[in-house]
């Protein structure tokens, strides 16, 4: 997911991708521990998702009261 990409999203969007995302995450930490998991480098990619949309969630909101 590119950042261009996340700052063209409304604060709702983001939310419900967060969401996703955090669910994903969950769903590959218990893959993880069970030995199940395959595409280790998901976790990373996964991991900076949520950061990446967290930054730019905070830039709006920061926007919205200046």
């Amino acid at each position: 997911m590119k950042a261009s990409d996340v700052r063209a999203k409304t604060l709702d969007e983001l939310r419900s991708e967060l969401e996703g995302l955090k669910k994903e995450q969950f769903n590959l930490r218990f893959q993880k521990a069970t030995g199940q998991l395959e595409n280790t480098g998901r976790v990373r990619q996964i991991r900076r998702d949520i950061a990446r949309i967290q930054t730019i969630m905070r830039e709006k909101r920061v926007a919205q009261t200046a």
